[in-house]
């Protein structure tokens, strides 16, 4: 949860509340973006008024409804209609632990069969990676995903390890350092479970 938070909101509230509060737009392929990497571009409304619902404002609720499902640079061309409203830090990281957490774990297991008898620090770096990239398999950018999937079963932390970093291939270093930043934290995580 602490490498999440770092990499999501800058480590916590001091953070959050002077660059984070408003809907934002990550880059890339994300979609508007709210609380604690909260992405209304990969949730469907009726998802995103269950997560939010006594958290904020019914009105404002809506409103961010109207921008779900959408990504990339269309979401760009959103966050400005939806830039006003504000996401308290209490309301963000409740939604964090109580739904966003515990439904990327689940994502987790499902991504990578056999995932929770993994080290606590391997476990937590996978899910920090699907938080991140989601699930899927599928296509030449998953590659890396798939093999991660292969050496799970066999605890191959030096494997998985290795394979997180393989991904920083996918970006570019200039304009998402972030990224790169993210799997190296992923990965020293993996690698300290491989020590043990």
């Amino acid at each position: 949860m602490d490498l999440i938070l770092k990499y999501e909101v800058g480590g916590g509230k001091s953070y959050y509340e002077k660059r984070l509060r408003r809907p934002t737009w990550p880059g890339a392929s994300s979609g508007v973006t709210v609380g604690v990497g909260y992405d209304l571009g990969y949730k469907a409304a009726s998802t995103i008024r269950k997560d939010w619902k006594g958290l904020i404002s019914s009105r404002d609720l809506e409103r961010l409804v109207g921008v779900s499902q959408t990504k990339g640079s269309s979401a760009k061309s959103l966050v400005s209609k939806v830039r006003d409203i504000e996401i308290p830090w209490d309301a963000a990281l409740k939604v964090f632990q109580k739904t966003t957490i515990p439904r990327f774990i689940a994502n987790t297991k499902r991504a990578f069969p056999g995932v929770e008898k993994l080290h606590p620090s391997a476990f937590g770096a996978l899910v920090s990676l699907v938080f991140n990239r989601g699930g899927s398999m599928r296509g030449s950018t998953r590659a890396e995903m798939l093999r991660i999937k292969g050496l799970v079963p066999k605890k191959d932390y030096t494997g998985i390890a290795r394979e997180i970093r393989a991904m920083k291939r996918l970006w570019s270093y200039k304009t998402l350092r972030g990224l790169h930043l993210r799997r190296d934290a992923e990965a020293k995580l993996v690698d300290s479970a491989a020590k043990l």
